[in-house]
């Protein structure tokens, strides 16, 4: 009985695909990154950021990370991260990639102030928090290849 239920509901929502919804949950996560930033928000997150990873603010660093690399960092993540999440098969897989990544945006923080420059993690980790919710809405409300495939499994 669940397994014809199952299949009902696999069957009710339309077929999804990875490339081209990736590639906009992408672009989407770097456009609301950029426009916090010129808004000035992120400025604030990564003040906070380093407060808390610098004794409350104590320090100061003396090396910056080029604004560059960065921004490098926030493409990677939130273009990776929205494949990844579209290719991969299960809901729980979907979760724990997306608070893995999460969390390895925030331990960079810290590793950064270790090396004494200022931990800008604000701008990847606000492009990778909105790639992943995306692709986990996307997913399901969509037929994903890999979830196909874990259904015709006897």
């Amino acid at each position: 009985m669940g397994r014809v239920n199952r299949d009902r509901q696999n069957n009710a929502r339309r077929e999804g695909h990875v490339l081209v919804p990736g590639a906009a949950i992408g672009s989407m996560s770097l456009i609301l990154a950029a426009g916090l930033e010129l808004l000035g928000f992120l400025e604030r997150i990564n003040q906070a950021i380093a407060g808390f990873v610098s004794r409350g603010g104590a320090e100061k660093f003396s090396k910056h990370l080029p604004e560059a690399a960065t921004w490098v960092a926030a493409w990677i993540f939130a273009f990776g991260l929205a494949w990844a999440v579209l290719a991969v098969a299960g809901h729980a897989r979907r979760l724990f990639l997306c608070f893995a990544t999460l969390f390895m945006v925030l331990a960079w923080a810290p590793v950064l102030s270790l090396a004494a420059h200022r931990p800008d993690v604000a701008a990847p980790f606000i492009a990778a928090l909105w790639s992943g919710l995306c692709g986990i809405f996307y997913t399901m409300n969509h037929r994903m290849p890999g979830d196909e495939s874990q259904t015709t499994r006897p």
